[in-house]
C-alpha cells in the first residue's frame, strides 16, 4: 500500500489496482471499487448509459426527508418517449372519459365512504413535505447509480422477475403438492374473467409488510391482464415495497406493465420508457404515508385503470381526483383492445417461494386473511366490462398459489359491497 496520485492511496486488490480519493472510488485497472463492492468496468459504462438515458435536466430539484431527490423535468422531455413506438407521440393531458357516469353507479356504502374520508387523513407522498413541482413539469424520482450497480442485470433493471410457468414446484408440510401459477411468485388474489375489461377500480389498505432479502419484493394492487400465462400483458397500479428497485424497505406507489410476461418489456414507474406522465402532483415510485398499523385506522390508497374510449389510452387515476397519467396502446398487442381478466390483491417474489425453508416476505401486512379487518383488504372493488359504468363483478373468486403462506377470503353475501381480505407472513408453522 502507498500514496497514489493526488494524495489518494493505492490498493492492490486480486491483482486490480484501486485508486481511492476520500470516500468514493475510483480507478481500477480491471475493475472498480464503489462502497466496498467490486464492480467490472463494463457494468459501470453500461450503468451510465442506463442513467443517460433516463436523467433529463430539471427545471427544480427537492430533497426529500425520506433521502429521495425529486427532480421536476419537462412534461415533454420525459423518459417515454425513448420508447420506438412513442417517438411522433402527442400528449393526451387530460382523458376524455366522463368521469361523471360513476355517480349511476354509486351504492350507499359509497357515498358513506365519501363522507367519512373528507374528515380523515388522507394517504400523501413524502416528499411533497420538502417542495412542490410546477405545471408543466413531472415529479421524476431520480435512480440513483448505487442502485443500479446492485441491480443483478442492468438491462431489466427495474422490471419483475420473469418467471417461466410452473406446474409442480415442491412438496408442502402435508405432504400435498404446492401449485404455483408462476415459478418464484406466489399470489392471493381476487380475479374475475368473462368480460371485455375496460377498467377496474379498487380501494387498497397501505401496509407496511417485512422483506427479507433485497432481491425479493411483495406487492398489492389493481391489474388488467390479457394473454397466455406465458406472456401476459399487464397494467397495473398500488403500493409496494422492492429494495431492488428502490433501495430501501419503504411503502411506495408504484405503476407496472409488461406485453411479454415480463421477459423483454416493461417495468415499474419510468424506470424504463413507456409510461406517459400528466400529472405535476404525483411521483411514481415515491414513499407514501400514513401507514396502517395493526389495531389502528385503514389508510387506503384509491387506485383505477380504465381505457379512453376515444385514444385507447390506458390511464391511472390516484384518488378520485389525479390521472397521473397513461400507457399508450402502442405498447401492448391484445390489452391495447381490452383486458380479458382483473386481479385484485397481494403479489410476492422470491426464489424460495414453493420451497423450504420459504421466504419470509410478508403479503399484505403479513397477517392471514381475517373478515376483522386485522389483515391486508381491498374494498370498493369495480369493473367497466361490457357498459362504460363502474360497477361491482358479477362473478369472482379467490386464487392463491399457497394458502399455508398466504391466503384470501372474498366477502359478497349479505353484505352490501364485497370485500376483500389477503396477506400472510410467508414461512409459518404451516408453511415451514
Amino acid at each position: 500500500m502507498g500514496k497514489g496520485l493526488s494524495g489518494g492511496e493505492v490498493i492492490r486488490l486480486r491483482g486490480m489496482i484501486v485508486i481511492m480519493v476520500g470516500v468514493t472510488v475510483t480507478l481500477i485497472r480491471c475493475g472498480v471499487l464503489v462502497e466496498g463492492n467490486v464492480f467490472s468496468k463494463q457494468k459501470i459504462l453500461e450503468v451510465e448509459r442506463k442513467l443517460t438515458q433516463l436523467r433529463r435536466p430539471a427545471v427544480k430539484t427537492i430533497q426529500s426527508e425520506d433521502g429521495d431527490i425529486i427532480d421536476c423535468i419537462d412534461i415533454y422531455k420525459q423518459p417515454a418517449f425513448d420508447h420506438p413506438a412513442l417517438r411522433n407521440h402527442t400528449i393526451q393531458m387530460a382523458p376524455t372519459y366522463d368521469l361523471t357516469k360513476e355517480t349511476k353507479t354509486m351504492t350507499k356504502m359509497d357515498g358513506l365512504k365519501k363522507k367519512s374520508e373528507q374528515s380523515s387523513v388522507t394517504v400523501k407522498q413524502t416528499w411533497k413535505k420538502s417542495g412542490s413541482c410546477p405545471q408543466g413539469t413531472i415529479p421524476v424520482r431520480r435512480i440513483r447509480k448505487k442502485d443500479l450497480l446492485r441491480a443483478s442485470s442492468v438491462k431489466d433493471y427495474g422490471r419483475k422477475k420473469h418467471s417461466t410457468l410452473s406446474r409442480h414446484v415442491a412438496e408442502s408440510s402435508d405432504n400435498k403438492s404446492v401449485y404455483l401459477l408462476r415459478a418464484n411468485h406466489s399470489k392471493a388474489i381476487l380475479l374475475t374473467e368473462g368480460y371485455s375489461y375496460t377498467g377496474a377500480k379498487g380501494d387498497i389498505k397501505v401496509c407496511a409488510p417485512s422483506v427479507e432479502l433485497d432481491d425479493e419484493y411483495t406487492t398489492s394492487q389493481v391489474c388488467l391482464i390479457n394473454g397466455p400465462s406465458f406472456a401476459f400483458e399487464s397494467a397495473e397500479s398500488g403500493w409496494a415495497v422492492n429494495p431492488s428497485v428502490y433501495g430501501d424497505r419503504n411503502t411506495r406507489f408504484f405503476v407496472y406493465w409488461t406485453a411479454d410476461g415480463s421477459k423483454k418489456t416493461g417495468c415499474f414507474d419510468l424506470t424504463c420508457p413507456g409510461f406517459v406522465q400528466t400529472s405535476h402532483e404525483i411521483a411514481l415510485g415515491a414513499a407514501i404515508y400514513p401507514i396502517s398499523v395493526p389495531d389502528g385506522l385503514p389508510y387506503e390508497i384509491i387506485v383505477y385503470i380504465f381505457k379512453d374510449p376515444v385514444t385507447s389510452n390506458w390511464w391511472v387515476q390516484y384518488g378520485e381526483r389525479i390521472n397521473i397519467g397513461y400507457w399508450p396502446p402502442e405498447l401492448f398487442f391484445a390489452l391495447s383492445y381490452h383486458a380479458t381478466g382483473v386481479e385484485w390483491g397481494g403479489e410476492v417474489y422470491s426464489s424460495r417461494v414453493g420451497t423450504t425453508p420459504h421466504t419470509k416476505t410478508d403479503m399484505g401486512n403479513g397477517r392471514f386473511a381475517s373478515t376483522a379487518g386485522f389483515s391486508g383488504v381491498i374494498t370498493r372493488m369495480r369493473i367497466h366490462d361490457n357498459s362504460p359504468a363502474l360497477k361491482i363483478p358479477e362473478w369472482a373468486e379467490t386464487y392463491m398459489d399457497e394458502f399455508n403462506c398466504y391466503d384470501a377470503i372474498y366477502v359478497e353475501d349479505y353484505v352490501e359491497d364485497p370485500e376483500f381480505y389477503y396477506g400472510g407472513p410467508g414461512r409459518n408453522y404451516k408453511c415451514p
